[in-house]
């Protein structure tokens, strides 16, 4: 290649290189990065605060770091090429500098147009001036790149300076972050299992099912309840707990119409026949072993005897064949088979078992003997599966899969959808003291001071501000009850005050609410509440609101199923 070339190929490279600097100087970035970790660790201050995203971010600011070493490296190398360029110009620019001295000092256009004559002079002159001004030219251009290089060497070793003091700062850093976030995870960790215990607590009614003894209604858990103050606003529960499979009181209600036990079945367990076995003849419980027909089945207390003596004899049966269908189903009892195995329990943990009902079995002894080795099985597996079974639904259940088998999700009323429920739920028929009730007490009676579900408008404005918070930030730490405490207050939850100062920048705080629409879904859940606010209109999805208001809620109000509705009078 021409030595000539090289200058314009020189001023291209460096103008490129120039151009990248300028577009974000490793400086600029250096000190970018260095911003990221002192915001990060102003997050890690408050350590039992929200730490998701905190290990995301080390991550990002580990591999700008990486980037960056090797940005740093590339433009190294390029300005080594260059340089090497420079120094290979190093020589024509000192031959340019002696030419363009002695052109100016040994020739002038007087001499020219001496020594020629006419056009010659005229072209003579002409091209003295262009080498003088092009070697001009060339010499300012090597002296402007060779400033330029020196600057960006400059630039570069304080940068792989900073780079270097930087890395060896987060590393350091880092291991505290990463130190303070494991602690605030385990923190959280912590503080989550202490919250699930506060709404096991409140959710202490552990009975799927009727029990020997239908549950004594309340008369402060009913809607019509006067707590003596307004506004007043209190939550109210449809059905209690799980919502699957046979709904008791449904099919009492059933029963009661005149459908058999055959037709009861099949509505809450789907594509199912009822077939008869051989049934095994002892069964290991916890209680000891048990012939299974002739003892443990009469002593299954989950449903009122008395039932079988007002119309409700079918839903005896069909509970009968439940009971014994789950049971040979937790036993591993398969179709074909005689063979058992496993222990079961007699409490609500399997399916209660009780002497006093053995002993005195009622009506429940006759739907026993009467459906003896009966057992649902599936049509599309052709053997047994989990026959689950609750008190009350609120009008719905869920549909779940058990060995194969799914059970359909139904609205349990009259018109056999939504649109006649909540008035033509089969279970609003006996009615069932579970229905549509306000949860305040445990299953041991404890109310913490409180007689009745309903909360003032203080109260009720806390709860929407902590659900506010949450739906807001997502994270539920400070969030725990701070009066009528269920055990110990927990002494990081929010004060109402503090709360509502942690919800100013959210849209509240929430200090008065004028209405609360439900929203529900076809698959009888809350979709949304609707809280109507002094701040506004506020959307939460259901499933939060009964999450945030179970562990802020005072005392033992807890919202029982996510099919709920929210009262003001």
């Amino acid at each position: 290649m021409p030595k000539l070339l090289f200058l314009p190929i020189l001023f291209l490279v460096l103008f490129v290189l120039q151009k990248q600097l300028n577009a974000q100087s490793l400086d600029q970035q250096i000190q970018d990065i260095g911003k990221q970790i002192d915001a990060l660790e102003k997050a890690t201050a408050p350590l039992k605060s929200e730490t998701s995203g905190l290990s995301q971010k080390i991550s990002s600011a580990q591999g700008q770091i990486i980037a960056l070493e090797k940005t740093i490296k590339s433009t190294d190398e390029n300005l080594a090429k260059t340089d090497k360029i420079l120094s290979e110009q190093e020589i024509l620019y000192k031959e340019r500098i002696s030419r363009y001295y002695k052109n100016t000092t040994t020739y002038s256009p007087i001499s020219i147009l001496l020594t020629n004559t006419g056009n010659d002079s005229l072209r003579y002159y002409s091209l003295f001036q262009n080498i003088l001004r092009r070697d001009q030219q060339n010499i300012i251009s090597y002296v402007t790149q060779m400033d330029s290089l020196v600057k960006a060497k400059s630039q570069l070793a304080q940068n792989q300076t900073k780079l270097q003091a930087l890395k060896k700062s987060m590393e350091s850093r880092f291991g505290f972050l990463q130190a303070e976030i494991k602690k605030a995870e385990t923190y959280k960790k912590e503080l989550s299992e202490k919250q699930k215990s506060l709404v096991a607590q409140k959710e202490s009614l552990l009975s799927t099912s009727v029990g020997n003894v239908s549950t004594s209604d309340d008369p402060a858990s009913r809607a019509d309840y006067n707590p003596g103050f307004s506004p007043a606003y209190a939550a109210f529960s449809f059905g209690a707990p799980h919502r699957k499979g046979m709904s008791q009181y449904g099919a009492y209600a059933r029963a009661k119409s005149g459908q058999g036990y055959e037709e009861i079945l099949k509505t809450y367990y789907g594509n199912i026949k009822i077939e008869k076995i051989s049934s095994p003849d002892n069964i290991k419980t916890t209680v000891g072993q048990l012939p299974f027909e002739d003892n443990y089945l009469i002593g299954i207390a989950e449903m009122p005897a008395s039932w079988g003596d007002n119309g409700g004899a079918e839903a005896l049966k069909a509970q009968a064949i439940a009971a014994r269908t789950y049971a040979l189903t937790y036993l591993n009892w398969r179709m074909g088979k005689r063979e058992v195995s496993g222990t079961i329990c007699v409490d609500e943990g399997c399916q209660v078992y009780a002497s006093s009902r053995k002993n005195n079995p009622g009506a429940w002894k006759k739907a026993v003997e009467d459906t003896r080795g009966m057992v649902v099985v599936s049509n599309s597996t052709n053997d047994v599966f989990s026959t689950l079974y609750a008190s009350t639904s609120g009008g719905s259940t869920y549909s779940y899969t058990s060995l194969g088998h799914s059970t359909p999700s139904l609205w349990d009323t009259k018109c056999n959808n939504g649109n006649c429920w909540p008035g033509d739920a089969w279970e609003k028929q006996i009615p069932s003291p579970w229905f549509y009730k306000g949860w305040y007490k445990t299953r041991s009676g404890v109310s913490v001071g409180r007689s009745h579900p309903w909360l003032n408008t203080q109260e009720f404005s806390d709860i929407v501000n902590a659900v506010l918070y949450f739906t807001k930030n997502g994270d539920s730490s400070h969030l725990s009850q701070v009066q009528n405490c269920l055990s110990s207050c927990d002494s990081n939850a929010w004060s109402a005050e503090e709360l509502a100062r942690q919800v100013t920048d959210k849209g509240g705080p929430v200090s008065k609410i004028t209405n609360v629409k439900i929203n529900f879904g076809n698959n009888g859940q809350v979709s949304t509440v609707t809280v109507d606010t002094d701040k506004g209109s506020f959307n939460f999805p259901g499933d939060a609101f009964k999450e945030i208001f179970s562990i802020r809620a005072p005392g033992a109000l807890h919202i029982k199923s996510m099919l709920f509705n929210i009262e003001k009078k």
